[in-house]
């Protein structure tokens, strides 16, 4: 969307060039600190200027995200710090009426490193934080950085405007719990899904999935929360059964996820679960290595 990058980034310019004092205009001020700054590293007066006025920050030219859903996917990580490397190798790209994705790391560290709050706002229910990834990979990402830089998480938001005569605004924690009950620990939500048959068996491991990544990011999980779904998705008889006759890779993603949060020290769990959602995971490889023997 050049045509808004463009426009936002004008009204960063228009802000900063106002002769108004730094305590009514913070655009202003933090140009005018960010200029000193810039030039003590090294930069011509006019270049530290240009720079200390860039607001907006994405992907490289060409490309699509934020890497960390990948990353957490992939499971190649270790720390946030290493989230943090990620969504600022990929998020670092400045764009605006003179840029057009130039690569500053040290600049977007500097703007990460001032965040007090960060804020995603959703318009619509046809999707939600936890049916998809990308939430996570840009929000999430944010959020991880920020935790990296400052050393500190963020305040996080999650604003509601599906009815403009209504606009909510939920903290991130607050958010997550809303959908982990309203949705995934729903029964008439989860006997929809199951209509679906394999793709909703893979929807409702998403959930978990994506409910585990939120947390890598933002720690935004409690122990009940996976004991549920432990006890909801994989533990349960009848929806184990259902799950291996539909899509048991589901059943096997679930079981990865909930073991992964475990090993990583995420989940607090006991011994007893643990061996339950191994035995379920290594039958059920033992079921696909079969499938496609046969």
């Amino acid at each position: 969307m050049p045509c808004a990058v463009a426009w936002m980034d004008q009204a960063v310019h228009m802000a900063a060039g106002l002769e108004e004092s730094p305590e009514m205009n913070y655009v202003r001020k933090h140009a005018m600190e960010d200029t000193l700054y810039l030039e003590k590293t090294g930069l011509s007066v006019q270049e530290a200027r240009k720079q200390a006025e860039y607001r907006l920050f994405g992907c490289p030219p060409g490309g699509y995200g934020a890497g960390v859903a990948n990353v957490l996917e992939e499971k190649n990580w270790k720390t946030v710090d290493d989230l943090a490397k990620v969504y600022i190798r990929w998020g670092a790209h400045v764009y605006g009426q003179q840029e057009q994705g130039k690569y500053l790391p040290e600049l977007f560290k500097r703007r990460l490193s001032t965040i007090d709050a960060t804020i995603h706002n959703e318009d619509n229910r046809e999707i939600s934080i936890l049916n998809s990834d990308d939430f996570n990979s840009y929000h999430g990402g944010m959020i991880a950085a920020v935790r990296s830089i400052r050393g500190k998480a963020p305040r996080s938001y999650c604003g509601d405007s599906t009815d403009k005569s209504h606009v909510i605004m939920r903290s991130l924690q607050a958010e997550i719990k809303r959908l982990f009950r309203g949705e995934a620990m729903n029964p008439k939500f989860i006997e929809g899904m199951k209509k679906h048959g394999y793709k909703g068996a893979a929807d409702l491991a998403n959930y978990v999935a994506h409910s585990y990544q939120w947390d890598a990011t933002s720690e935004v999980m409690e122990d009940w929360m996976y004991e549920q779904y432990a006890q909801k998705y994989a533990l349960d008889p009848a929806m184990r059964e259902w799950m291996r006759d539909v899509n048991p890779w589901a059943l096997q993603r679930i079981a990865e996820s909930l073991l992964e949060a475990q090993q990583r020290g995420m989940w607090n769990t006991t011994e007893e679960m643990v061996k339950e959602l191994q035995n379920i995971y290594l039958s059920i490889e033992g079921e696909l290595e079969e499938r496609c023997d046969g």
